[in-house]
């Protein structure tokens, strides 16, 4: 009996997969122990550990401020599926009703999404608002301005492959007059931003091995200071695991704290160039308002920082940690 009440505790004490929940609850303890303390001790080092952030925050914090210039850009020049389109001016003698037939016509092409009509009542008003010459236009005795059909296509008309060809056909429609072709504009601008956009990537990536040198440095020499001790805890059994343990921790602190102060740097540099957009507002009489990271790329920022600090704490422990071998 005696037995069987012995297995049975035991059994209870066991959580899911054979794991000792008292274990598991030493060991959850052991890491926020070691978590605090190396806190407290890089707290006790005010400036080596605030040049050692400050080195990572800067590193970090220009890649951070590109992605979200290029962000702003983006946004701020519109939906590039909205301005997907081509703009047909159609001939003086074709009056509305005929434009109206062409745009049933041009509707039921594969490329086409949308089609818009703009009469020439329509453009003359847009282009009175627009100018500035009412007086101007008030002395016109009939009204010069062609119809206009706007065409909204489809992402996959705007390949070079496909838009060309679809170009040449609408030119050669006997009631098109020209085109403007604001899709070529949209081609182009996000071409020259997916190679702005790599070279942030490839700007980022020489950083973020910046940011490895720099924190594996910093544990390099609290390594070097600690010897004495880290030989100590070799003698009394401690293990390799568990002294280099302390370290990754220190490493991760230096990771999120650069990220932060990076976060900060970047929110500060948002807020002062929101500051001096009021001067192109009032040239485009429109307001522009300029976003910083966000919630998802704070997120990714403090976690992809605290990332780099475990990562290059774990290359200077590898290298330079002189401990007993893991038991």
């Amino acid at each position: 009996m005696a037995q069987r009440r012995t297995r049975s505790s035991t059994n209870r004490s066991t959580g899911y997969g054979g794991l000792d929940r008292r274990r598991l609850s030493a060991w959850g303890e052991q890491h926020r122990e070691i978590a605090i303390t190396t806190l407290r001790r890089m707290l006790q080092q005010p400036l080596s550990t605030l040049m050692t952030v400050a080195a990572v925050a800067i590193a970090l914090a220009l890649p951070a401020a590109l992605v979200v210039a290029l962000d702003n850009v983006k946004r701020l020049g519109g939906d590039w599926q909205r301005s997907a389109t081509v703009s047909v001016f159609l001939g003086s003698r074709v009056d509305e009703a005929q434009a109206a037939q062409l745009r049933q016509r041009l509707a039921q092409l594969p490329e086409v999404d949308t089609v818009e009509l703009i009469s020439r009542a329509e453009g003359l008003s847009e282009f009175r608002d627009y100018s500035g010459l009412s007086s101007a236009l008030d002395q016109l005795t009939e009204n010069p301005l062609p119809v206009v059909l706007e065409l909204q296509l489809y992402p996959a008309a705007l390949e070079p492959e496909q838009l060309e060809p679809f170009i040449d056909r609408i030119e050669q429609l006997p009631e098109v007059d020209f085109l403007r072709e604001d899709a070529r504009w949209a081609q182009r601008f996000q071409a020259i931003l997916a190679l702005l956009r790599a070279g942030v990537s490839l700007l980022a990536l020489l950083l973020g091995l910046g940011v490895l040198l720099v924190i594996g440095n910093s544990i390099r020499l609290e390594i070097e200071n600690r010897r004495d001790e880290i030989r100590i805890m070799g003698l009394v059994g401690a293990t390799a695991r568990f002294a280099r343990r302390r370290f990754l921790y220190i490493g991760a602190w230096y990771g999120l704290f650069g990220g932060a102060l990076a976060a900060v740097l970047v929110t500060l540099m948002v807020w002062l160039l929101a500051a001096q957009a009021a001067p192109l507002e009032a040239l485009y009489h429109r307001t522009f308002d300029i976003q910083g990271l966000g919630p998802t790329g704070l997120g990714a920022l403090l976690l992809g920082s605290s990332l780099l600090g475990i990562a290059g704490s774990w290359i200077a422990v590898g290298r330079h940690l002189d401990l007993c071998d893991d038991r």
